[in-house]
């Protein structure tokens, strides 16, 4: 099996635009310090653009771009399964599911390195990340799953 080497510039020349969005809204913390609401509000906004961020990334394989694509395009897509402008906070849940699922399916695929260098948000990456997944797997595999289940049987 070939080796992989992955190469990760620590001191990026230049900060990204969200980068700089998302730390004129939140304030500076000391390492070690908790997550604060404006890092559980920015968390689907943060979530989609390391999806858009690896998307672009020559590392990440064609498949996994695709996954990217396809979580990004419903995200930026007026139709949802659950609208936020009719049901308001409650309606971006489905967002976060398919963020969730997006992301899950390409840590399985893409070196962890890879996806830390391009996170904006509080913490490392791969925690909230599988913070976000355990709560979709929680909430929502059972019912999707028992749902499925009773469609099949009729």
């Amino acid at each position: 099996m070939r080796e992989q080497h992955i190469t990760i510039e620590l001191n990026p020349p230049e900060r990204r635009l969200w980068d700089r969005i998302r730390q004129s809204v939140v304030a500076e913390r000391t390492p070690g310090s908790g997550s604060g609401i404006l890092d559980l509000l920015l968390l689907l906004p943060d979530l989609t653009v390391l999806l858009a961020r690896l998307m672009r990334d020559s590392r990440v394989p064609l498949t996994s771009k695709a996954v990217a694509l396809a979580g990004v395009a419903y995200v930026v897509s007026p139709i949802d399964l659950v609208p936020a402008l009719v049901f308001g906070p409650v309606g971006l849940v489905d967002d976060l599911v398919i963020v969730a699922m997006s992301l899950s399916r390409l840590l399985n695929r893409v070196h962890p390195d890879v996806v830390r260098s391009h996170w904006s948000g509080q913490g490392d990456a791969l925690v909230a990340i599988h913070s976000v997944t355990s709560w979709v797997e929680s909430q929502f595999a059972g019912s999707v799953a028992s749902a499925l289940g009773r469609l099949i049987r009729r």
